[in-house]
């Protein structure tokens, strides 16, 4: 599925549809749009009176999901806009399935200038809506050494996170870092890839971008979201690619699914109230890909999909 040179493959389409179960005047929103292949699919499958509101921060994609939905006229309502601010503008309980698909798309991978990989040199940019200020090159070329150990040891596990900062804070007083491969470079000088199968540098950059376009931060408010946007009954399914990502939806619906409430940071059995359950898991484990899709689409591999149904 394609528009305006965005190719989209949707990831785990079939369990997708499965858990949110389009039908005919319901009311499904696509919290990250992309190419629009999952979004096509479920105009597709809510035919033909089913209504899709979809956002994407990213405006290649808008224009691709655009043209991609064109066919389906009226039924689609698309915005410019990040998912965490979904409760703003979707319906209040009014909307029978959620679809967060999170992570990084192939066309922002493969694209040199938008500098998301270190596959391909481009600039050490990494925004997802480029209309933001903030961009990997000003992170890592501004923030002190600590900060990005930080960053780096947080939202990437780099166990390597103190070597690799203080480097970076050494290398940029002589000539800042404006590239991709020149950030790589000195990861894979101070960590030589030696044969291992992942490149060094790919613990840093994933924590360079989550940091830069505030991923977990606008997952915890999407979550929030969506919630307060579905009705009784309605399903909202994520897709995450990372540990932290899945970590925070796992410990989201569980805590939504749970029959009791307590004050503080710690669950202990002595301070838990009873409550009604705000949702049942649809799913208890990650769903996963299967082997054909593996196959047909390696960057699945890491794709887990979580399913809650609101109470």
């Amino acid at each position: 599925m394609t528009g305006a040179g965005f190719p989209h493959q949707p990831v785990l389409l079939a369990e997708v549809l499965a858990a949110l179960q389009p039908r005919a005047g319901g009311v499904y929103v696509d919290g990250t749009l992309g190419g629009a292949g999952h979004a096509a699919a479920i105009l597709a499958a809510s035919a033909p009176t089913g209504r899709l509101l979809g956002c994407d921060r990213d405006a290649a994609a808008l224009a691709a999901a655009r043209e991609r939905l064109a066919e389906f006229g009226g039924r689609c309502e698309l915005r410019a806009g990040n998912f965490s601010e979904l409760a703003a503008w979707a319906p209040a309980g009014g909307c029978d399935g959620v679809l967060l698909d999170l992570g990084v798309s192939s066309p922002q991978l493969d694209e040199p200038e938008r500098g998301f990989s270190f596959q391909h040199d481009g600039p050490l940019d990494m925004r997802m809506d480029r209309a933001q200020p903030v961009t990997a090159a000003e992170l890592v070329n501004t923030a002190p050494a600590a900060e990005l150990a930080r960053i780096f040891w947080e939202y990437g596990d780099e166990p390597d996170a103190r070597r690799i900062a203080r480097a970076i804070e050494h290398d940029r007083r002589t000539a800042p870092f404006v590239t991709t491969r020149q950030l790589a470079g000195l990861i894979e000088r101070l960590n030589p890839r030696a044969g291992r199968k992942t490149h060094p540098a790919t613990r840093v950059f994933q924590a360079l971008r989550i940091a830069v376009n505030d991923e977990l931060g606008a997952l915890a408010r999407g979550l929030a979201g969506a919630w307060t946007v579905l009705k009784p009954g309605g399903r909202l399914a994520v897709i995450t690619f990372h540990s932290l990502e899945d970590r925070l939806v796992k410990q989201t619906l569980r805590a939504w699914a749970r029959d009791y409430e307590y004050d503080g940071p710690v669950d202990r059995p002595e301070l838990r109230r009873p409550r009604p359950p705000q949702a049942r898991l649809v799913t208890r484990k990650a769903v996963v890909p299967g082997a054909a899709e593996l196959a047909a689409n390696p960057r699945s591999r890491s794709a887990q999909l979580r399913v809650a149904e609101k109470c």
